[in-house]
């Protein structure tokens, strides 16, 4: 994993509502069928893998007020269908690694949404909008959301859109991977 602090173009042009972003590697093989085999197939033990290296990525981020993990939820019904989050899985992991603190109550979803994976990016964009709510524990915390793939940032951008609403004082986003950006 390398470390970089650019801005993207994207961002440049329409700033996300998350402070900064930290992802482990690009979505591209092998990563991506291990990422799609602890989504969709249930491979848990995959969670601890990635989880780890998120810890330990996240050493560094800490500062003089220690962050609160909180990942981005699912919808009750898919999570009733799934049997679990893949990102409550990854924060437990990295929060126990790097000794930080986690909540699955932090964030919740306010309405059930159509899966992401099949819109457009602008479909994702409006798919997502007020669907989130912020927990007031997260009130003037630094905050760690974290998420399993980042695609367009929709998802990341409308939770830290909620965890700023109810008062973070700061939202990174931390993901396993990203898709890369197109070239």
């Amino acid at each position: 994993m390398s470390t970089a602090t650019a801005i993207c173009g994207e961002c440049l042009r329409q700033p996300p509502s998350f402070d900064a972003t930290l992802a482990l590697a690009d979505y591209v093989a092998p990563l991506d069928t291990l990422m799609i085999r602890l989504k969709y197939h249930g491979a848990l033990p995959l969670a601890r893998e990635f989880g780890e290296r998120l810890g330990d990525a996240l050493l560094p981020q800490q500062g003089d007020e220690t962050p609160l993990l909180v990942p981005v939820p699912l919808a009750p019904s898919r999570l009733a269908a799934r049997g679990f989050n893949q990102a409550w899985e990854l924060a437990r992991v990295a929060a126990r690694r790097a000794n930080l603190p986690a909540t699955a109550q932090g964030l919740r979803r306010e309405r059930t949404t159509t899966p992401q994976r099949r819109l457009s990016r602008d479909a994702r964009m409006r798919n997502l909008r007020d669907a989130f709510v912020a927990s007031d524990r997260v009130r003037g915390r630094r905050i760690i959301l974290v998420d399993d793939v980042m695609t367009t940032r929709a998802t990341c951008d409308a939770a830290a859109r909620a965890l700023k609403d109810a008062g973070a004082s700061h939202v990174l986003a931390a993901v396993a991977l990203r898709t890369p950006p197109s070239r």
